[in-house]
């Protein structure tokens, strides 16, 4: 009788006894049949509100991982260097036989360039609109044209950001646009442009009319013609680089007076942008120069030379901007941190409210029965006649 009793009611101590002899005294994951598991509406809640958190959490990482962080450090210039290009592109309101190119550098060195620069005839209307902006170089949706056959949804610029795609675009040939044509009409202005091999020292690169500046034979040119209002395309140091916009580029600055000086001082800083660690093979780089400029303007007398100066310093240090990404392994492992974070927060944020939803409930049931043994007493569960 007993033997049937203990076979029928006992409990069935299977599904909690260990198996897999020694081994599974070590497992750290506990398996519950699905009889034992009681499945809420608070736990469903929960387990979405992780989904959700776990999701935007994995998307801005993915998206950190994918853009990867920039570091820019100083230091001083390694090596010796000599030669400093200049990239000019620039628009004076004059006739090219009426200018004069020259530059003037701190070795004492003159370097005559108007014979290396070109000079087209152009018209002023062709690149300055009434309102002197500069019009020339977009195409019919305001996107920029390099003029090597591709164009630019975007100016890059110096920024910190896009490292990428500066050292992509950078890497491509470029060369010089050509001039609009006249179409049989003579130009008003002169577009000068092109490269030119400097002394990597401090100098003077300067616009001036025909017969002033420097002691020349020949007429000097008639006051009136002057006029050096202008408009400047590019202007850079180092490699030609179109797709860079620099802090001179799209300028216009007109002037109504004969004699007007315009001078822009530049401070040049050497920058070179890497993807990857330089020392780590793979890496590519781009050498560039950046500079901060400023400007001054002012109507001068009859005794001072009017033009365009460009004064420019080259500073004593070189800055290293990389941009870098986690290997796709320590990726993955942040990734892992982060849903794991989620998944512990979300069981401790359920258990929690679980909590407290059993704490509420017992204070509610608990009041409602005191209630009902105090009206008891009131209505004469004590009282004796």
């Amino acid at each position: 009788m007993m033997n049937g009793y203990d076979e029928k009611h006992a409990m069935d101590e299977d599904p909690f006894a260990a198996k897999g002899g020694i081994v599974s005294a070590f497992d750290a994951f506990p398996k519950s049949k699905p009889q034992y598991v009681q499945r809420t509406a608070g736990g469903g809640k929960w387990t979405v509100a992780m989904m959700v958190v776990s999701a935007i959490l994995f998307w801005s990482e993915l998206a950190r991982w994918w853009r990867g962080s920039e570091t820019h450090t100083f230091a001083v210039e390694k090596g010796v260097s000599h030669i400093l290009d200049i990239n000019l592109d620039i628009v004076v309101r004059m006739k090219c036989a009426d200018l004069h190119v020259n530059v003037q550098d701190a070795a004492g060195d003159r370097i005559l360039a108007a014979s290396k620069l070109k000079h087209d005839p152009t018209n002023w209307a062709q690149w300055a609109d009434a309102r002197g902006i500069h019009k020339l170089g977009r195409d019919e949706n305001g996107r920029r044209i390099t003029g090597e056959g591709w164009t630019v949804d975007h100016d890059e610029g110096f920024g910190e950001e896009h490292v990428h795609d500066i050292v992509s675009l950078g890497r491509r040939k470029a060369r010089w646009g050509k001039t609009p044509r006249l179409w049989g009409a003579e130009g008003d202005s002169c577009r000068i442009y092109g490269s030119l091999e400097l002394n990597k020292v401090q100098g003077d690169f300067h616009i001036t009319a025909r017969g002033h500046g420097y002691m020349e034979f020949g007429e000097h040119l008639d006051h009136n013609s002057f006029n050096f209002s202008h408009v400047i395309s590019e202007l850079s140091f180092g490699p030609y680089l179109p797709s860079l916009t620099n802090p001179l580029d799209g300028t216009v600055d007109t002037t109504a007076a004969h004699f007007h000086k315009f001078q822009y001082f530049m401070s040049v800083v050497p920058t070179v942008y890497s993807l990857g660690d330089p020392s780590r093979m793979g890496s590519r780089s781009v050498v560039t120069n950046q500079y901060a400029v400023t400007e001054q303007s002012r109507e001068v007398n009859e005794q001072t030379i009017p033009g365009i100066f460009f004064k420019y310093d080259i500073e004593p240090i070189l800055l290293n901007i990389v941009e870098s990404r986690d290997p796709f392994f320590v990726f993955c492992i942040k990734i892992i941190n982060i849903l794991s974070g989620a998944l512990v927060a979300g069981h401790w944020g359920y258990r929690l409210s679980d909590w407290l939803v059993d704490v509420l409930g017992k204070r509610r049931r608990s009041g409602r029965s005191e209630g009902m043994l105090g009206s008891s007493k009131k209505g004469g569960a004590f009282h004796d006649d």
